[in-house]
């Protein structure tokens, strides 16, 4: 039996790539449209996605005027302090490690991250998967 069977999907989310995906004025209040996807993963985390059933692991990775998002039971959030496609890359480098059957998901639009989280194993999904 797989070690990692059972263990929920871990979702990875680009925080300012799916914020960024709908001009709805978050560039305003980069840090309120944050805690708004964050608040909307929660769903997420629950019933999970087409491919993925729920619960769902989630991390929201947020960078820049973004961070001090505080995070949820359903959903971490996990601050970069650089680059925030190199802080998801580390938490995918870093599950897959940990857990080689373990589904990864990532949530972006970025061609090259993911081409790099592809490059780990890990599954991508674009914006309009997580957003209402």
């Amino acid at each position: 039996m797989d070690e990692n069977e059972g263990a929920p999907t871990l979702l990875v989310v680009d925080g300012a790539n799916v914020v960024g995906s709908v001009p709805d004025g978050w560039w305003r209040d980069r840090r309120g449209a944050a805690e708004r996807l964050r608040d909307a993963l929660v769903a997420v985390a629950g019933r999970g996605l087409p491919e993925h059933p729920g619960p769902l692991e989630v991390v929201l990775v947020v960078e820049g005027a973004a961070r001090g998002v505080a995070g949820l039971p359903e959903v971490r959030v996990v601050e970069a302090s650089g680059s925030g496609d190199d802080r998801i890359v580390e938490l995918v480098r870093t599950a897959r490690a940990e857990h080689p059957g373990r589904a990864c998901l990532v949530v972006t639009a970025d061609r090259e991250l993911r081409s790099r989280v592809g490059a780990l194993g890990a599954a991508v999904t674009g914006p309009r998967s997580v957003r209402a």
